[in-house]
């Protein structure tokens, strides 16, 4: 793992493959590190001859966190912006995507190709927008475009999502617990629901940083970013969305009106699929990621 400084803040990556191939930068979802694109995941892509860069969003992992904001109310948030205010937040989706850029300049990488996950999707998205001589193409997985028309996630995902855990080092079997009941509500039911992997995946993460007010820091700024859908539909490089047709999170809807509000891009539904990436869709994933990385190769010529 590497520290790059980044928009005046620590930034932590790592990468994957030879550094003179293409670059494809990862991005990392809600409340999650850089550490949910696996090991094997990421070796799969290197192999397809890229250069993979995944790295922890702020507040996130070994990256810098705001942990002097304190944990945000939720109900206050939401009042705030049903009365037509600014909440008081400490960063916004926009500053999550100038980290993704930054991380680059720090790279001394011209251009990537852009590849996030439920929040991670958005952040691309918006780099998709905001910077296009830096993107080279966009994959969403698992995300949405903000529209406030889309049917939200299910009441009980939401509940369980905003409930307080068990702290990991005062009751790890009930940080665990709580931690494993959720995603399995959101994985899909199309694919072996791997236990002994989360677990160890979920202490992994609780041992390289744990922040229980980070995620709602991350919720917030999501909830500010709004209805992205104007700059959507600025995106003129080759863009894929990915989405689980059992995501309870984020509903299909949600995918098919991020590839609506993107020129020509392309729709990819996966059945059995939820608000996960289980192994058995890496290579699936990993090919649509290449051919709409390779779109950008013809388009060129």
């Amino acid at each position: 793992m590497n520290i790059a400084k980044v928009n005046g803040i620590d930034l932590a990556y790592d990468s994957f493959g030879n550094e003179n191939d293409e670059a494809v930068i990862l991005i990392a979802g809600l409340g999650t590190q850089m550490i949910r694109w696996t090991n094997s995941f990421c070796q799969t892509l290197a192999a397809r001859g890229f250069r993979v860069i995944r790295f922890d969003n702020r507040d996130a992992g070994c990256s810098a966190h705001f942990s002097h904001y304190g944990a945000l109310d939720f109900d206050t948030l939401a009042a705030t912006l049903m009365s037509g205010q600014r909440p008081d937040i400490p960063y916004t989706l926009d500053d999550m995507s100038k980290d993704a850029i930054g991380l680059l300049d720090a790279l001394s990488i011209e251009r990537a190709h852009f590849v996030g996950r439920s929040m991670g999707g958005m952040i691309a998205q918006l780099a998709a927008s905001e910077y296009p001589e830096r993107v080279l193409s966009l994959t969403s997985i698992m995300s949405s475009s903000g529209n406030p028309a889309l049917p939200p996630s299910s009441p009980d995902v939401m509940a369980m999502m905003t409930k307080p855990a068990p702290s990991p080092f005062e009751d790890e079997e009930g940080f665990l617990a709580h931690s494993l009941s959720f995603v399995k509500r959101i994985a899909g039911t199309g694919y072996p629901f791997n236990e002994d992997a989360y677990r160890a995946l979920i202490l992994e993460e609780a041992q390289r940083a744990y922040d229980p007010g980070s995620t709602g820091r991350q919720i917030a700024a999501i909830a500010i970013s709004g209805d992205r859908r104007p700059q959507l539909s600025t995106i003129t490089v080759p863009a894929l969305v990915i989405h689980g047709m059992d995501d309870p999170l984020f509903v299909p809807a949600c995918g098919e009106d991020t590839a609506a509000a993107i020129p020509d891009a392309e729709l990819m539904l996966i059945d059995g699929m939820g608000h996960d990436l289980p192994h058995q869709l890496y290579e699936v994933t990993v090919d649509a990621i290449e051919r709409t990385a390779r779109r950008h190769g013809h388009a060129r010529l």
